[in-house]
């Protein structure tokens, strides 16, 4: 029984697409009688338990940053003037480097993937702020309190420590002044890392060139579709499932779009893997050539036991 009235303004406490629920509207506010006509769990005759079952059901063990930021709600935290102070120093070649060893910090290059395949600082790892940043810092950098130096496209800076901060990393130690340039022109060293077209990965495929193929989505998305003989090895669960690879072979490596696998890649990349190909375009460009493939599974069509069964797998 829901006692309020219908005109009574209702406004979401989390976004569509986060990992805080399922099948979120983009409204950003409504009111609750419309709520009531047009949101799956929000049925008049439902009890609240029977409300809580349709709202959890199916939803996968939250992110590992979730209870942290509950507990920094509950214990306190610094302001954000104090952790953008801290964070968006600028720093040259020399202190960022000292401070990568002192602070034993992650470089975290928050550019496009394209740029980062092209040249990055060798075991810095990519999670670009033009696609979902928060959430993938969120489910791969594992402590939360990790000191972070940042390498970020010019004028970028201040809007990286800013959404750090809003998933609760607020430990940024500076950013490299002058970007990926400065660090060339100090003479340091930089790594790479190899990127083919969709067209050059099927050609190779045909030509039986390509050994083992990790396609990082969801096993869901894998489910649907997939190259034959490609293997699932999804983002979410890379760092559980690292110890499966070996460090000497070639891994031809794909998501939906390009970005999620160039996460990986410089992942393994940054842990000593060093045969590492990124198909540019992802599953989106490789869909379209004559490389052999599943038949197409409708979503919709996928068992629960199904999907738990593909979960499992990778697990």
């Amino acid at each position: 029984i829901m006692p309020l009235a219908d005109e009574v303004i209702v406004y979401p406490n989390h976004g569509a697409g986060s990992a805080c629920g399922k099948n979120m509207s983009k409204e950003t506010f409504d009111t609750l009688g419309h709520q009531k006509e047009v949101n799956y769990a929000l049925r008049a005759d439902m009890s609240e338990d029977e409300f809580v079952k349709e709202v959890i059901t199916g939803l996968k063990t939250p992110p590992q940053y979730f209870p942290k930021n509950a507990m920094m709600n509950k214990s306190g935290y610094d302001s954000f003037d104090e952790v953008l102070e801290r964070g968006a120093i600028p720093l040259n070649p020399e202190q960022f480097e000292n401070l990568a060893e002192q602070e034993e910090a992650l470089v975290l290059d928050v550019r496009t993937q394209e740029d980062f395949a092209k040249e990055h600082i060798p075991n810095s790892i990519f999670i670009g702020l033009n696609g979902s940043f928060a959430p993938w810092v969120g489910a791969l950098i594992m402590d939360i309190k990790q000191p972070i130096l940042i390498v970020a496209p010019e004028g970028k800076e201040e809007e990286t420590v800013t959404r750090l901060s809003r998933v609760g990393y607020d430990n940024t130690l500076g950013y490299l002044e002058g970007g990926l340039e400065t660090w060339k022109n100090s003479g340091r060293e930089i790594d790479s890392i190899k990127s083919i077209s969709a067209e050059k990965f099927a050609e190779k495929i045909k030509m039986s060139k390509v050994e083992t193929i990790l396609d990082v989505r969801k096993p869901t998305e894998f489910l649907a579709h997939h190259l034959m003989n490609a293997t699932n090895f999804p983002l979410d669960y890379i760092n559980n499932n690292m110890n499966k690879l070996n460090r000497y072979d070639t891994y031809f490596i794909h998501c939906a779009g390009g970005y999620l696998s160039m996460i990986a890649a410089s992942i393994l990349r940054a842990r000593g893997f060093e045969n590492l190909v990124d198909v540019a375009g992802g599953w989106k460009e490789i869909e379209e050539t004559d490389a052999p493939k599943t038949n197409y599974m409708c979503p919709s069509k996928m068992t629960q036991e199904t999907i738990d069964e593909a979960v499992e797998a990778v697990i």
